[in-house]
């Protein structure tokens, strides 16, 4: 029993080391500004609808998550046996990982793995959850720019640092869409960086035997290419794939003025909010610690002080639980679905 437990501490290390930093941060700015005292109070006049709403938001943003990954792997992979369900748990599974690598893009070749594992050629599993992450990350950046242009004025007197904090936000998206973008339609020039990457990885003694393995990931970058020009055929995919992420988006930005009222604060108005969660998610998002831990709880404070005031803590606290512990918790559960799917297709039982 003892074995057994140490092998899966052993296995699990990464996370259970994640877990540990966020809480630790979380906990020790409670507990410098009085929060545990205040979150207190809090529970104890606590308007429950208000937190059940918030907790519906966090489960229609898992379905929407799963609904529009399935919309894409149906489009590009023409297998009645794949179901909503294998797909739900595959976002979920994103999610799992993007809260336990230092990056919001951790979670992504996990996915791929997973899809591989469930017999979805990996070109198509890379193409589908390319166009799953750039579709969310342009509906992100647009989201933010009207958000921008409509709130601007409120923000600037409120938030120091407010364009400071947008742009860098903007900028590092942009980023990441312009690379995502550029391995969907450039064969040419993935494969360039292809090669440069594994001679640049010879020499540095970190990749043996570099045709072989060009030879291995070429073979899938066609697929993955094939697939994304069978995707780009398609507007109609795309449009229900960004109206969907536009609302999933939405309903996640509620989720703090839920918590906001939850605590039976009133007054300020819900489209500022909505902004505000979105400026979080998008400059918190690329945080170089896993579940952009700190970076995520000093956003939140910076956007939504005005608002919670003296319970900032307190909200923050119960914002992170939501939005990340959460994931992490379901997201594991899915994760172990994943993982016996996979062992039962492989042992014939399925």
């Amino acid at each position: 029993m003892a074995t057994k437990f140490n092998e899966k501490i052993k296995k699990n290390w990464f996370m259970l080391a994640t877990l540990s930093i966020s809480a630790v941060i979380l906990f020790v700015f409670l507990i410098s500004n009085n929060g545990l005292e205040t979150l207190a109070e809090i529970i104890a006049k606590l308007e429950v609808g208000w937190l059940i709403v918030a907790l519906l938001s966090v489960a229609a943003c898992w379905m929407l998550e799963g609904y529009v990954l399935h919309l894409i792997i149906q489009h590009v992979w023409k297998d009645k046996s794949w179901d909503y369900k294998k797909s739900y748990n595959i976002g979920m599974s994103g999610l799992l990982y993007s809260a336990i690598t230092p990056s919001a893009t951790g979670g992504q070749p996990m996915q791929v793995y997973a899809m591989h594992n469930m017999g979805i050629n990996t070109g198509t599993a890379c193409s589908a959850i390319a166009v799953k992450t750039l579709t969310y990350q342009i509906v992100m950046v647009l989201y933010a720019l009207i958000m921008v242009v409509t709130k601007l004025k409120y923000f600037q007197t409120n938030v120091s640092n407010f364009s400071f904090i947008t742009v860098i936000g903007i900028i590092c998206n942009s980023i990441f869409i312009a690379l995502v973008f550029l391995f969907m339609v450039s064969e040419k020039i993935t494969d360039r960086i292809l090669r440069w990457g594994l001679r640049m990885g010879c020499r540095m003694k970190i990749c043996r035997k570099p045709e072989e393995r060009y030879e291995k990931i070429h073979s899938q970058l066609e697929l993955f290419h094939d697939a994304s020009k069978v995707m780009g055929k398609s507007a109609k995919l795309y449009l229900t794939a960004a109206m969907l992420t536009a609302v999933q988006i939405t309903l996640n930005s509620l989720i703090p003025f839920f918590i906001y009222r939850s605590f039976g604060l009133r007054g300020a108005h819900v489209s500022t909010m909505i902004a505000a969660q979105v400026f979080v998610s998008m400059v918190s998002a690329f945080v170089p610690l896993p579940g952009s831990s700190g970076g995520a709880e000093a956003c939140f404070y910076i956007f939504f002080g005005p608002y919670f005031k003296n319970t900032i803590w307190a909200g923050v606290f119960l914002w992170r639980v939501l939005t990340y512990y959460f994931n992490i918790l379901f997201g594991a559960i899915s994760a172990y679905w994943d993982s016996r799917y996979t062992r039962r297709m492989k042992s014939g039982k399925i």
